[in-house]
């Protein structure tokens, strides 16, 4: 049988040329108003995931 694919990782994160994965950052949705717009602009990047998360995250993904 064929290995499915987590089809909410897919959604969540991107894999980059080099292998490595991307995520974004949380609280950025709402409430917005409240923190700084320092902090907010820095939520707006995507960040990479850890070491030892990314080797579950692959494992999601069938990498």
């Amino acid at each position: 049988m064929k290995l499915k694919t987590s089809k909410s990782a897919a959604k969540r994160f991107k894999v980059t040329g080099t292998g490595k994965i991307m995520r974004r950052h949380s609280h950025a949705r709402h409430i917005l108003t409240k923190k700084p717009r320092k902090r907010v602009r820095k939520l707006v990047d995507t960040a990479l995931v850890s070491k030892p998360d990314s080797k579950r995250v692959k494992k999601m993904l069938n990498i």
